[in-house]
């Protein structure tokens, strides 16, 4: 019998080693799987190369992973807000490394890794410091930048209810990342609000089939 579930964010995200590349879903803190990260850091991984849509807020989730020093690497589109003064001062003080990509580019690059593709022509960036050293191409009278695709180690989402085969569906806004970041990791861990009996989700609503998830968790409402 196929059962994804296990028992607990803690054992979700057990086997995350040192070095890993971990996407993290979340538009700020829409979507973000807050329990999935808190236990992350619990479990101890380190020098850890985390791509998202941004770098963190306040003092939880993503920027609760910053703070304890785990990351070396942030991948993301935008770095800097009012309450991002983890990543600000780790950045400014030469300890932690920041690949930034504009939002449209790291969209569909993360799409391109869950796709299969070998790259990307993007007309966004060029001319610009983010495609020097790029190549470059005029397609039908535009210029483009190749791009190449973003895969992971791991990803860790958040969807609002999930069954034991790993079918998932969201909660408006808080989908965002999810379904991309899901196709495009080696091992997909997702936190869900509920997890539901095989046959309570309508097929026709399902965003990420389960063949792309590895590990499901209940984390419930307020997590």
């Amino acid at each position: 019998m196929v059962d994804k579930t296990v028992a607990s964010p803690e054992a979700a995200v057990a086997g995350i080693p040192d070095g890993s590349t971990v996407m993290i879903g979340g538009f700020g803190r829409a979507g973000q799987p807050s329990r999935l990260i808190d236990a992350l850091i619990a479990q101890g991984a380190r020098d850890l190369t985390v791509i998202n849509n941004n770098a963190g807020n306040g003092e939880t989730g993503l920027a609760a992973l910053l703070k304890a020093r785990r990351v070396r690497k942030v991948v993301c589109s935008f770095p800097r807000q009012v309450d991002s003064f983890h990543f600000d001062a780790l950045y400014r003080a030469g300890e932690v490394e920041l690949e930034l990509v504009p939002q449209g580019n790291l969209a569909c690059r993360i799409e391109a890794g869950g796709s299969g593709l070998g790259a990307i022509y993007t007309p966004t960036g060029f001319g610009t410091k983010l495609a020097q050293g790029k190549e470059t191409r005029r397609i039908n009278g535009r210029d483009y930048v190749l791009e190449f695709p973003i895969r992971a180690d791991f990803a860790l989402i958040k969807a609002e209810r999930g069954d034991r085969w790993g079918n998932l569906t969201y909660r408006k806004a808080a989908r965002n990342f999810g379904p991309i970041m899901a196709r495009a990791a080696d091992c997909t861990v997702a936190q869900v609000v509920e997890v539901v009996p095989l046959g309570a989700l309508d097929p026709e609503a399902v965003v990420t089939p389960g063949i792309f998830v590895k590990r499901v968790v209940m984390a419930g409402a307020t997590s």
